[in-house]
């Protein structure tokens, strides 16, 4: 069964940083393309980045480019999203993501909140 379990969300200062992790299980890691999304109250989830299997390849939402860097490590089966020069507008509830055969697949959300 496949598991999608987010954590390193908080309360931070605008300009501050925050590391999120998304530790997965239950299915091949190092095989899949991971996403991160999130979703602001009132308004749709959003794509914010994406990695492929490898790692190799990656891309990000516009309003998060030059920011947020998403990475992974397929040994301990996680993929991190590092969040620099944080903004109010980036407050949300942060989504680990994974499309396989089995359909799309969310972890629980880890909420971010930028706010002075």
């Amino acid at each position: 069964q496949v598991q999608l379990v987010e954590s390193g969300g908080g309360l931070v200062q605008p300009g501050g940083s925050l590391r999120l992790s998304c530790a997965a299980s239950g299915f091949t890691f190092s095989s899949y393309t991971m996403n991160w999304y999130r979703q602001a109250p009132g308004k749709e989830r959003e794509l914010v980045a994406t990695i492929t299997s490898g790692g190799s390849v990656t891309n990000y939402a516009d309003s998060v480019k030059g920011r947020f860097t998403i990475s992974r490590d397929n040994a301990k089966n996680t993929v991190y999203l590092q969040m620099n020069s944080l903004k109010p507008e980036d407050t949300a509830v942060y989504y680990c993501n994974v499309i396989r055969w089995s359909g799309s697949h969310w972890g629980q959300g880890t909420q971010v909140t930028v706010s002075s």
